[in-house]
């Protein structure tokens, strides 16, 4: 039976790695867990103390990677160019179903890109990414980038990670009409909330991105009107609201269980997701690509098999919904640096890639 309700497998489990207990809620309501770390690092020393040459040869770029993008952002053109005098209920049938489920895709090879795992030159994966861009009609690429290696290496920290909700967030949205409006509205939340917490300068990059991706959109406009203006960035709008492939959002992090911070999911949406669904995986080794967390998950079973996970993203989102138990709230937030490391941190962040006239 098909839950999004995470469970673990139902195997013997007792000898499976778990983590310390989350403490209960104290800082802003959600789950203060300040006084220990996440648990990717810990859980990765583990991993590699008892599998590392194995472990090993999966890290480093995907060569896949760029056919399968390529292929994509093609597809997505001609998908415009197809549609340009079709039916209005066709174009909106084809943006939420088929441009909704590629283009949340190409976010997430922009996802794998932020970590350079389509070329070994750094540089490469970064104007990659501007082209795996291209079909959402938002810029994104490159913003994206810089916030979430911060995700990753700071996971949970407040104001730092701009994946937690805000305060207002869980006031505002925490009924379940509220919810569903949230998970709509969640392109909003994450363009919007970065800005509001944790500002940063915008560089050359960012410039660079802006414009490809306006000039993208008039190409489209004038070659295929409104219709594909709607299909490329309605269906990226969509994409990452109240969509299956959207559920991921919810899955990752939010505590379903506590004790758990990050969830994995091994349904079939990994096919359009670059496997983002083995999150678990992915926070422990983000220098291995999705192609081969399934491997990861494999050698070193006994690590994952007893966390508690998912098999459907659709079901997650039902669960935040109707569940009265969990909210916005649900995540861990640290406060493990300073008002002063964190404007460090963010001053050294601008330093290197805030300068609109310099390619960093």
């Amino acid at each position: 039976m098909l839950t999004g309700t995470p469970q673990p497998i139902k195997r013997d489990v007792s000898s499976a790695w778990t983590p310390s207990a989350v403490k209960t809620r104290e800082v802003d309501n959600f789950y203060d867990d300040g006084a220990n770390k996440e648990p990717h690092q810990e859980r990765k020393k583990l991993i590699m103390a008892k599998y590392g040459d194995d472990v090993k040869k999966l890290m480093g770029p995907c060569w896949k990677t760029k056919y399968v993008v390529t292929a994509t952002v093609l597809f997505q053109i001609a998908m415009c160019f197809l549609l340009r005098e079709a039916h209005w209920g066709i174009v909106l049938a084809c943006t939420y179903i088929i441009s909704g489920t590629l283009n949340h895709m190409m976010t997430l090879a922009i996802h794998e890109l932020s970590h350079d795992l389509a070329f070994k030159t750094p540089v490469y994966n970064r104007i990659f990414s501007l082209f795996a861009n291209l079909p959402m009609g938002i810029p994104a690429a490159i913003s994206f980038r810089r916030y979430h290696l911060e995700h990753h290496k700071y996971q949970g920290e407040h104001t730092v990670d701009s994946d937690v909700p805000t305060k207002l967030e869980a006031i505002l949205f925490a009924t379940r009409p509220g919810k569903v409006l949230w998970a709509f509205l969640q392109p909003l939340f994450y363009s919007l909330r970065p800005v509001l917490t944790n500002p940063k300068k915008p560089g050359a990059w960012e410039a660079t991105n802006l414009i490809i991706i306006a000039l993208f959109d008039l190409f489209i406009y004038a070659n295929c009107g409104w219709r594909g203006t709607v299909y490329t960035v309605c269906g990226t709008l969509l994409g990452m609201g109240l969509h299956p492939v959207a559920g991921h959002f919810i899955a990752e992090h939010y505590v379903f269980e506590p004790g758990y911070e990050t969830y994995s999911y091994y349904g079939i949406l990994n096919i359009f997701a670059f496997n983002v669904g083995y999150h678990n995986e992915h926070h422990d080794f983000p220098n291995i690509p999705g192609s081969r967390l399934p491997q990861l998950k494999k050698i070193a079973a006994e690590f994952y098999d007893g966390l508690p996970q998912y098999d459907s993203w659709t079901q997650v989102i039902i669960d935040f919904i109707t569940s009265k138990n969990v909210c916005q709230y649900d995540r861990i937030k640290r406060r493990t640096l300073s008002k002063e490391q964190r404007t460090e941190l963010r001053e050294r962040d601008d330093k290197r890639w805030g300068n609109l006239f310099q390619f960093a």
